[in-house]
């Protein structure tokens, strides 16, 4: 199967989906114009997907924001991975938010709840550079 690659722009994130290489990436913001339009040749991709999964799939998801459309979409791919684990697979998320950023915590935990399969919460830190006021 080919991998697909969408490289991230301003409005969208970066999807790295490559089962010969076991990546299953999206990373960065999510604010389409048209969040259908853009996902849907991800989940149509997905759809291929899950029709011969690995026995292994580890979807790694760290979106530093995403609005209402684009969590739709996730969910829409989420249950696509429900399918998988349906066919005893083994699927897990990596949940990847910043620590200070609450809320994505939360919606982390709230599609999880929604699915079949554990999510893994994986916070990290965003250092703010030191700003030395000029005399």
């Amino acid at each position: 199967m080919e991998p697909l690659r969408i490289q991230a722009t301003v409005k969208t994130p970066e999807i790295l989906f490559d089962p010969a290489n076991n990546v299953f990436e999206i990373k960065g913001k999510s604010i389409p114009d048209n969040a259908e339009e853009f996902y849907m040749e991800v989940l149509n991709w997905f759809d291929d997907y899950v029709a011969n999964p690995l026995d292994e799939t580890v979807l790694k998801i760290d979106l530093e924001y995403f609005n209402i459309s684009s969590s739709k979409r996730l969910l829409f791919l989420l249950y696509k991975l429900n399918e998988i684990a349906d066919s005893d697979k083994v699927v897990k998320v990596q949940w990847h938010y910043n620590e200070a950023d609450e809320d994505m915590f939360e919606v982390g935990q709230d599609y999880a709840f929604m699915v079949k399969f554990p999510f893994d919460f994986i916070s990290y830190s965003i250092s703010q550079p030191n700003l030395v006021e000029a005399s």
